[in-house]
């Protein structure tokens, strides 16, 4: 239930600076470090960043695998989370909060207070959450539907960037692929994407207010999900997924792999963004190259 809205309008972008550099101040947020080139395949230019050094972020990852042993039941990164990190209040349901390990500046994330599993399905309060965020920041949010589609955690996190995501390209690399697809009733998909997919069309600005944005972003979901073919009947997701939103179209994918020759990808890889970790997996991408990597690790199409 969406009792009430927390964040100040017009305030939240100013929040997110404060807190980055009070975050940087007290070596709470661990930004990685990346060099970033352009990949074209298929008319798009794909955004591939090449991880420096991972050593902090799997130091923390061993350090947080060790504590999920010693508690497994009971062990959750979110809960709580790091008071450096917090943006701000959201809604009775959910919190803003800084992602610790950010390849990209400014990357937030959207947690539910109480444990949700990433695994169901997304509900009016999460899509409340996404409205209000992107009402006050022009970003790409998203949302990887379980393990399979790149979860890196259990607990219910939407994530959100700010745009664009490279100074090189303005924009999303995918979004003209996005607008090329074929609609009725502002659903569709694109002929340009080799794997199963669904697009819905809207101005979220056109809308009120939180929550009628809220409830235009939950209707279209649930037709996309029905669109791929996926069950929205129960409250636990029938197949893992990737979900992308901006405040003008939702692009909804599902999933039949988590990765392609050790190369993991996730919403944002379908939003034309791949990173890799090594010159190994660099080469791997420029030999198999970008989309045909999408649609191994995506759906054939029927």
């Amino acid at each position: 239930m969406i009792k009430k809205e927390f964040v100040e309008s017009n305030r939240l972008w100013q929040r997110v600076m404060e807190v980055t550099q009070q975050a940087l101040k007290q070596g709470a947020l661990h930004s990685i470090a990346t060099e970033c080139e352009l990949i074209k395949d298929h008319d798009i230019e794909f955004i591939v960043r090449i991880v420096d050094n991972l050593q902090r972020k799997d130091k923390a990852k061993k350090e947080q695998k060790q504590k999920q042993k010693s508690n497994p039941k009971t062990f959750n990164p979110f809960l709580p989370y790091e008071k450096d990190l917090f943006v701000c209040d959201l809604s009775d349901t959910h919190v803003c909060i800084l992602n610790k390990f950010n390849v990209l500046p400014h990357h937030l994330l959207l947690i539910t207070r109480e444990f949700e599993l990433q695994e169901n399905l997304l509900t009016l309060a999460d899509f409340a959450a996404m409205s209000q965020v992107l009402q006050e920041i022009d970003g790409l949010g998203f949302y990887n539907g379980g393990k399979l589609a790149g979860a890196s955690q259990p607990h219910k996190h939407l994530q959100v960037i700010p745009l664009p995501m490279t100074p090189n390209i303005e924009g999303i690399p995918v979004e003209k692929l996005i607008f090329s697809a074929q609609t009725s009733n502002h659903i569709g998909i694109s002929s340009e994407f080799p794997f199963a997919h669904a697009i819905a069309f809207f101005d979220l600005l056109e809308e009120k207010s939180t929550l009628k944005m809220a409830q235009t972003l939950l209707n279209y979901y649930y037709q996309l999900l029905a669109k791929v073919g996926l069950d929205n009947s129960s409250k636990k997701q029938s197949q893992a997924y990737n979900l992308l939103i901006t405040r003008k179209w939702m692009f909804l994918i599902p999933r039949s792999q988590e990765s392609f020759k050790s190369i993991n990808i996730n919403s944002l890889g379908f939003a034309g963004a791949l990173l890799v970790k090594n010159e190994k997996q660099r080469q791997t991408l420029l030999k198999h190259k970008p989309m045909k990597i999408l649609k191994k690790v995506g759906v054939k199409i029927e």
